[in-house]
């Protein structure tokens, strides 16, 4: 029986992977001039970072606990084995809530096959290790090769990303207001990544173009074997930029599979339109 992928809106996967992979995907909430917001269903990015662009501070929430609890029992009662990946819950409280919800369940269908993971990633980052589970999945797999798929994918996915403004960092805690006040002034523009599911910073660099120059420096450094992967590209609504910044990884590094995707109105509310951020394995999983 083939095993259902659940994931969330943080994933910023391309429809078409989650039309094709028949992947369920439930919305984190979004609250912007004074309304709740589905990610990606009663808003698409576009029209959030317009309103963020006029000043709007929007605020972010963990998937509603009813759509988890509906999912989980959907496939508990239809006998089909589900793997539920969440956003990093160094992000999100929604892997602590779907684990509750999930042992709940477990209780009502004991026989049920029903496994939460942690993705500890972000953005197309986690969408890839969703991505690699789906595939598994849809070759056959059994629920433990996809679990084992996706702990691996997460395990070697690493994160490097840049954002347009620092006053969006602020706001969540991540600069202080000096930072973002003398960041703005120089053009400073910082590169960070995940770790253990959080972010940090890693440098600052002055000018968008030696950021992206940095960034893949640092991509080399970390990966490897570019032929055998697909490196992820998502932005806060900036085509052009994610187009170049392609261009370059082809440059450098030789590889073809290159995946491009907007980022979510739950992650774009804390980084801000403009973000870049790349995404690739530090050793691929050959088997996925």
């Amino acid at each position: 029986m083939d095993v259902q992928i659940i994931t969330d809106s943080g994933c910023d996967l391309p429809q078409h992977i989650i039309d094709e992979f028949n992947i369920t995907m439930l919305p984190l909430v979004v609250t912007i001039l004074d309304r709740e917001e589905y990610d990606r269903k009663t808003i698409q990015p576009v029209q959030l970072y317009n309103q963020m662009r006029e000043g709007a501070a929007p605020k972010t929430s963990q998937v509603p606990p009813l759509l988890v609890r509906e999912a989980f029992q959907q496939y508990a009662k239809e006998n089909t084995p589900c793997v539920y990946i969440t956003l990093s819950s160094g992000l999100s409280g929604t892997y602590q809530t779907a684990e509750l919800i999930r042992q709940e369940v477990m209780e009502e269908f004991p026989d049920a096959q029903l496994s939460v993971i942690d993705s500890q990633c972000a953005s197309l980052g986690f969408g890839l290790v969703v991505y690699q589970a789906a595939k598994r999945a849809k070759e056959g797999g059994s629920f433990d090769d996809v679990i084992t798929t996706a702990e691996y994918c997460k395990n070697h996915t690493e994160h490097i990303f840049t954002v347009d403004d620092l006053e969006y960092l602020l706001r969540g805690g991540r600069v202080s207001k000096t930072q973002a006040m003398m960041g703005s002034l120089l053009k400073i523009k910082p590169v960070l990544h995940m770790k253990d599911g959080k972010l940090f910073p890693i440098e600052k660099i002055r000018g968008k173009k030696k950021v992206f120059g940095r960034m893949i420096e640092l991509m080399k450094e970390r990966g490897t074997d570019w032929g055998d992967q697909i490196i992820g590209i998502s932005h806060a609504d900036d085509q052009e930029a994610a187009n170049s910044l392609k261009e370059m990884i082809k440059a450098e590094t030789g590889c073809e599979r290159i995946m491009i995707s907007m980022i979510g109105c739950a992650i774009g509310s804390h980084a801000g339109p403009g973000t870049i951020a790349m995404f690739f394995m530090t050793k691929p999983f050959r088997d996925a």
